[in-house]
């Protein structure tokens, strides 16, 4: 796939430092995702990876310092997560958090009718959540189970995979989706982010530090962050670097320019 035109950019992150409390965790981000591309996000451990995802999805839990984010053309620095979700974001996390007394169907039903475009209601909701649980392996009587309580690691990111395919949002960040699975489970989210894009072309960005998940994928843009800097960028042949040589001249580089 190739780069796409300036007219086709889905995401632009310009200029973007952000901080938790206190403490600056990206310094002057930018970069952007094409319409339909996939991009990756990788960096050692506590670069700052899941905080600009987290941010790019509006997070309270961050403070835009400055720099602006542009989403399907329309600034969104300021919205919430619920408008940035309805624009066509969408993001996986990394430890999906359980919430006792409220069944997954009931959670399922309330996103969808935040999502007017989608048009499932009655019969057509139940028989696509029926169909994306049939992709995905699911027991019907997950619908029931409070969302996340008492799942397994795999089992929570198959839910997520589930919000996936029925949301099929225009861009999808996936946060370190492969941590902990094991084999069969990350079948399951590959077969999953196979569905997606077959099925909307949706764009995604991955974050992660692991490559198993990205075997099968064609990678446009990868992008290396360290201690909260992009310090650089390249295609997917930069993925088979630091698969082969790890972060080490990405970390001597960053120390350097930050002297």
């Amino acid at each position: 796939m190739t780069k796409a035109n300036e007219s086709d950019e889905l995401l632009s992150v310009s200029h973007v430092s952000a901080s938790a409390g206190d403490k600056m965790i990206l310094h002057d981000v930018t970069c952007s995702v094409g319409q339909g591309q996939i991009h990756v996000l990788m960096g050692p451990n506590g670069a700052g990876k899941s905080t600009l995802g987290h941010v790019v999805m509006g997070s309270s839990a961050y403070t835009v310092n400055k720099g602006t984010i542009v989403f399907a053309d329309k600034d969104i620095t300021s919205a919430g997560v619920d408008a940035r979700s309805r624009a066509g974001l969408f993001m996986s996390f990394q430890s999906p958090i359980e919430v006792p007394g409220v069944p997954l169907n009931s959670f399922l039903k309330a996103i969808v009718a935040q999502h007017d475009n989608l048009d499932l209601k009655g019969k057509r909701y139940k028989k696509r959540i029926a169909e994306i649980m049939q992709q995905l392996d699911m027991d019907p009587s997950y619908l029931n189970r409070e969302l996340n309580v008492g799942f397994s690691g795999g089992e929570k990111k198959k839910i997520e995979m589930l919000q996936l395919l029925l949301l099929q949002p225009k861009l999808a960040i996936l946060d370190e989706t492969d941590s902990g699975l094991d084999v069969d489970a990350l079948d399951v989210v590959s077969r999953a982010i196979a569905a997606y894009r077959s099925s909307c072309d949706g764009a995604l960005l991955i974050i992660t530090h692991n490559t198993r998940i990205l075997r099968d994928l064609s990678i446009d843009r990868t992008h290396v962050m360290v201690n909260g800097h992009l310090v650089a960028e390249g295609s997917g042949l930069l993925v088979n670097e630091i698969n082969h040589d790890g972060y080490g001249r990405f970390i001597a580089e960053a120390e350097a320019d930050q002297q």
